[in-house]
């Protein structure tokens, strides 16, 4: 059974990555891919800068809260990476989040909802994936990018999608689980 965790990449306050995150965990969810399907909100999750005094591939956490990030990463066969795009690159947030672990990510997929103006957070998911292959994960080619974000935002705060971006979400769903059962040898 597949598990996927859903990473909200934005912590800043009036942020729409909650609510984009929430839409696409709620998607994950209807198409039953994965058993179980988790949602990480860094905001929540609050890691403080890089503190652990050990390299992370040694496993040697000191801290309590990496102890916890690392068993929420490593009980997760795959990824959702809900990632706006802050001057033409990732949030501090998520590279902060990565940095902490090493092992945890390894030969597991990850895919990108990514959201903003013109530019859907593109740029943002470029240098991601720089970051995530150095750490053997697979950043599958289907993706959810979502430009104009705030026109998919109602009243409520909630994201109402559109035809596109569920056919999106449905495509990268199913192919994070192909690679998840192709890379489960790896791990």
């Amino acid at each position: 059974m597949a598990r996927l965790q859903v990473v909200i990449a934005s912590t800043r306050p009036g942020r729409v990555g909650l609510p984009v995150g929430q839409w696409f965990e709620r998607r994950a969810r209807e198409h039953g891919a994965f058993s179980e399907v988790e949602l990480a909100d860094l905001l929540e999750l609050d890691l403080p800068f890089m503190d652990e005094p050990n390299h992370p591939r040694l496993r040697r956490y000191t801290h309590q809260h990496t102890k916890d990030w690392s068993a929420r990463v490593d009980g997760a066969d795959a990824f959702a990476f809900v990632v706006p795009e802050y001057n033409y690159g990732l949030p501090a947030a998520l590279k902060n989040a990565i940095d902490f672990l090493h092992v945890e990510w390894y030969y597991k997929p990850v895919g990108f909802v990514s959201y903003g103006g013109v530019s859907a957070g593109t740029r943002s998911v470029q240098m991601t994936k720089q970051v995530v292959t150095t750490l053997r994960m697979f950043a599958v080619a289907e993706a959810v990018s979502i430009p104009f974000v705030t026109q998919f935002i109602d009243d409520e705060g909630e994201v109402q999608a559109n035809e596109t971006m569920e056919q999106a979400a449905d495509a990268m769903l199913a192919e994070l689980l192909r690679v998840s059962e192709a890379l489960r040898v790896l791990r």
